[in-house]
């Protein structure tokens, strides 16, 4: 399935300017706001309840202060989570992110879902070779393609290694801004839905790469919505269909990203998906990502719960003693 009902994301408590990503993210800018863990705090739990009051089940776990990681809000980058029950953890750019992996929001998810196998490709770090998760790729689960532009976090041999453990095809290409600086991740430029595309087409730089992805979109039937430079820029591109506990397909997207979109444009992903959006302009300004961003996909199985009657006799117990220890795969201390 392309889409989920659930999601999960990480609550911050210490979010600000990430100096260690500026240099490479250009949709990130310094704010002059004061409070800034307030304004995205609020923004954030404003978002929350918006998913929810929409019918999405969302998993918020709170990130901690120590270690410092400003960007943890961001968790769609150092984990994925997909249909056989598989977890991939990547390898990130800027040191200070890397310590947002942690294996006890793995384990909160494991209470409910089931987590079957662990793949960390983290120890691309020390080759300094870097896969952001499902910013670096946007995937097409239903077709098992991964779009993917090449910059200094998304390197081509991690994306093959990636492939090659998940069964997924590769279509990588160049993609640019208008002043021909790499596009740091896929997502702000590209979002697949189940039966649309939103792309920034003048981005990919080369046109034998537009071509292949082009027609990739048209043998997996998609339609293609095309955004500008200055809708990108707005984060027009990083928008993440899902579906709500009643089937209802949404298309989650920041309020800067639907004021950025023509009315024509509106109406084409409304016979697909009704818009929800959210006001993110904090966190858009000074982390440079957006909502998909902050939305990190669980599409593993839910667990099968127990009753007493399937339990040994004599024995009694709860659905949290089940689970209890189920996820027993090691990740490096160092990336607690």
């Amino acid at each position: 399935m392309q889409t989920t009902s659930h999601l999960l994301m990480i609550r911050p408590v210490d979010f600000k300017f990430n100096e260690q990503t500026a240099g490479d993210n250009k949709f990130q800018v310094a704010g002059e706001q004061e409070n800034v863990q307030q304004q995205a705090l609020a923004e954030f739990d404003g978002f929350v309840n918006i998913l929810r009051e929409n019918g999405v089940d969302v998993t918020v776990i709170s990130d901690t202060l120590d270690p410092e990681t400003p960007d943890s809000i961001f968790p769609n980058n150092w984990v994925s989570f997909h249909e056989d029950g598989s977890v991939f953890l990547y390898p990130m750019h800027s040191p200070n992110r890397r310590q947002e992996r942690r294996k006890d929001v793995i384990n909160e998810l494991a209470q409910t879902f089931e987590v079957n196998h662990q793949t960390d490709l983290s120890f691309f770090e020390m080759q300094e070779r870097f896969l952001e998760g499902t910013g670096s790729m946007v995937l097409d689960r239903t077709h098992k393609i991964a779009y993917a532009c090449l910059s200094v976090r998304t390197d081509k041999e991690v994306l093959d290694n990636f492939a090659m453990l998940s069964g997924y095809e590769v279509i990588a290409f160049e993609a640019v801004d208008e002043s021909g600086f790499p596009i740091y991740h896929t997502n702000v430029m590209m979002c697949i839905g189940e039966k649309f595309a939103v792309l920034c087409l003048d981005s990919i730089k080369h046109s034998e790469d537009k071509i292949a992805v082009l027609e990739s979109f048209k043998a997996t039937h998609k339609t293609v919505i095309a955004i500008s430079f200055e809708q990108m820029n707005h984060f027009a591109g990083n928008m993440l269909e899902v579906k709500n506990k009643a089937g209802e397909s949404l298309l989650v997207m920041s309020e800067q990203a639907l004021k950025a979109l023509h009315d024509t444009q509106i109406t084409a992903l409304s016979a697909f998906s009704k818009i929800v959006s959210a006001p993110l302009y904090t966190i858009e300004q000074n982390g440079g990502g957006s909502a998909r961003c902050m939305l990190a996909e669980v599409h593993l199985p839910l667990k099968k719960q127990k009753s007493n009657l399937d339990l040994p006799k004599g024995r009694h117990t709860n659905f949290t003693e089940i689970s209890k220890g189920f996820y027993n795969e090691s990740i490096d201390k160092d990336n607690k």
